[in-house]
């Protein structure tokens, strides 16, 4: 099984780096400091991954999402929210698992030997909500209904909370356009904060990230029990022997939640069950 399981985790791994490499691919905006601004940023890729990075060829759909809400003449957009159904139907936190390239930095960040690595917070069933928090007021309400002097709301969560714009857009772009270094500013040092603040706790813990703040794994973990891409366990096989949990880095009860909202689909459970009870659902 540890064969397997190590098997499985290379592959994964290997999956995450091709799509992140293929998501931020416009080499040309790293040498430049500049942001791709070719049709293909129309298209929302499934991850996490920030419009305002220099090598991004896609927008990011929660960043999308405020885009539209704010905006004088859209109060929704069928076509975002639209593919996070599409996505989150097929796929479910599949994304968060495979296809999210902050989901990757934090994978590599958990990596990295640390003293004593935390596997759950105290209150941790409840932290889990933060993220429908986060969604709730950050993506939807404050873009929709808080205006400024000139009628338009602001990208309050990537504006404010996101680190995933800091690490992906704001560092390279102050530190390859001398025109984004003489504007960066309070919000830029607050934002470096919460972002060393996300690094550090990757480096302790797996994925804090993914499991209180990310908005996208919030939506997409809705469809997690729905989704064509979900796990069911076949009772006479399973023994209830706990590997599955022990294995899981997010500390899931497979064996009795095999489609979790907080799974992110990594798939280590289930390379890892010595019965082969874990199975895709058809």
């Amino acid at each position: 099984m540890k064969n397997a399981l190590s098997f499985h985790r290379k592959i994964r791994l290997l999956v995450q780096a091709c799509f992140a490499a293929i998501s931020n691919g416009y080499i040309k905006g790293f040498a430049r400091g500049e942001i791709f601004t070719g049709a293909s940023k129309y298209v929302c890729v499934p991850g996490m991954n920030c419009y305002s990075c220099p090598g991004a060829l896609g927008a990011c759909p929660i960043g999308s999402l405020q885009a539209t809400l704010n905006a004088r003449e859209y109060k929704i957009s069928l076509y975002v929210t639209g593919l996070l159904v599409i996505f989150g139907t097929l796929l479910g936190r599949f994304v968060c698992g495979f296809l999210c390239p902050f989901g990757l930095v934090q994978d590599l960040l958990y990596k990295i030997p640390f003293v004593k690595k935390i596997r759950r917070l105290p209150g941790e069933k409840f932290l889990r909500y933060f993220r429908f928090f986060f969604l709730a007021v950050f993506v939807l309400i404050l873009p929709a209904f808080v205006a400024d002097f000139t009628g338009l709301g602001e990208p309050w969560f990537c504006k404010w909370v996101c680190p995933v714009g800091t690490l992906e857009g704001g560092i390279p772009l102050v530190l390859l356009n001398s025109a984004m270094r003489g504007a960066a500013g309070f919000i830029f040092k607050w934002k470096l904060a919460i972002l060393l603040v996300t690094i550090f706790s990757s480096i302790v813990m797996y994925r804090p990230f993914c499991r209180y703040v990310c908005p996208l794994g919030a939506i997409y973990g809705v469809f997690n029990k729905v989704s064509f891409y979900r796990f069911k366990i076949d009772t006479e096989k399973c023994t209830k022997c706990g590997a599955c949990q022990k294995t899981c880095k997010l500390d899931i009860p497979v064996y009795e939640k095999p489609n979790s909202a907080d799974c992110i689909r990594c798939g280590d459970c289930k390379a890892a069950c010595p019965h082969k009870a874990i199975q895709l659902a058809r």
